[in-house]
């Protein structure tokens, strides 16, 4: 089967084959008109562009390296499936494609980057799951190598990111309790070391200390966000003396506020009634619990976006690029925690 070439596809448009090949590769901006001769053009002759060819005359492969930690089987991560949706839809409209592997527990393993930058089988890279000192950063940044990541790493470390406020969102779930007439608020927290843990913890802090309550120390306690891990945590509180224990239960995900809406229901207390419970994510679903769970919702979507079009710029040689971006997230009250705290 004949193969289409781009200078039949410029006859058929009635433009010249280098005005199709700079907008193929989104080096030229024409008109509309023109733009859209050329694209129907391309669609009625078939045309498919070499792109072993295109790469070596450009040095540039079009493929971009993501790399996250993997869930476990049973614990999907929606909040990271929807950031690589994102990315991928953007970054096809950009003319890229993305190359996905897993990086294990093991960080400080550079080989995978190396062998990818050596055989420039990819232009740039997107980091997720970043924590306080990671390798990967401090690697790229030494190869000078473009990347962007999802996520913040220590302080002081200046680099390319994209991420969500999580001290904003937890502030604002605090502030929501206290407004609501809670002083008693508990949290279930990451582990620590969690550069997003305790990002979420500044924001529970600053909000208490901003409103003049001081917190206990076993109203804090860290563990896996699982849904076991809520319901023990919060089964230990809500034992508790009732002028004790906790009236209100901020968790840093969805699946730890499930657990501790079950321990409610274990110890007969009924929640957005006489007990307020939050979530974070904002995940599938939750609307639907009984009662409807108050979470924060992230701009992941929009931060998938921004992360490929910071890349794509920086890969791209563009000056002036904004190479940080900070989304704000949102807190969604529903009933779990809408009531008014009885004195």
């Amino acid at each position: 089967m004949k193969r289409t070439t781009l200078k039949e596809v410029a006859a058929l448009a009635g433009v010249s084959y280098q005005t199709v090949s700079k907008v193929i590769n989104r080096q030229l901006q024409v008109s509309r008109d023109t733009e859209e001769r050329i694209w129907q053009a391309i669609s009625a002759s078939g045309y498919q562009p070499n792109q072993i060819a295109r790469s070596m005359r450009t040095q540039r492969s079009r493929l971009i390296g993501y790399t996250w930690a993997p869930s476990p089987p049973d614990q999907p991560n929606p909040i990271l499936d929807l950031f690589l949706h994102s990315m991928t839809k953007t970054a096809e409209e950009n003319g890229y494609h993305l190359l996905c592997f897993p990086y294990g527990a093991d960080l400080s393993r550079m080989e995978g980057y190396q062998e990818l930058i050596a055989t420039r089988r990819v232009d740039g890279f997107i980091l997720s799951g970043v924590e306080f000192a990671d390798p990967r950063v401090q690697f790229l940044l030494e190869k000078d190598f473009p990347f962007v990541a999802f996520g913040r790493s220590s302080p002081g470390m200046v680099f390319p990111y994209v991420d969500v406020d999580g001290a904003a969102g937890m502030r604002q779930v605090t502030e929501h309790l206290i407004a609501q007439g809670h002083r008693r608020i508990a949290v279930l927290a990451w582990p620590e070391g969690s550069r997003t843990g305790q990002e979420r913890l500044n924001g529970y802090t600053w909000a208490m200390r901003d409103a003049g309550i001081e917190g206990l120390s076993n109203w804090i306690v860290r563990g896996e966000g699982q849904v076991a891990f809520g319901i023990e945590a919060a089964r230990g509180w809500l034992t508790m003396p009732e002028n004790q224990r906790p009236t209100a239960i901020a968790a840093f995900n969805d699946l730890m506020a499930i657990g501790a809406m079950q321990a409610a229901r274990e110890v007969g207390l009924e929640v957005g009634v006489n007990l307020a419970i939050t979530g974070y994510d904002d995940t599938p679903l939750i609307q639907y619990l009984s009662p409807p769970l108050t979470s924060v919702r992230q701009p992941v979507w929009q931060a998938g976006q921004c992360a490929i079009k910071i890349l794509t710029d920086i890969m791209d040689g563009k000056h002036a690029v904004k190479s940080q971006a900070l989304l704000e997230p949102q807190l969604v009250v529903r009933a779990s925690s809408s009531f008014t705290l009885r004195k």
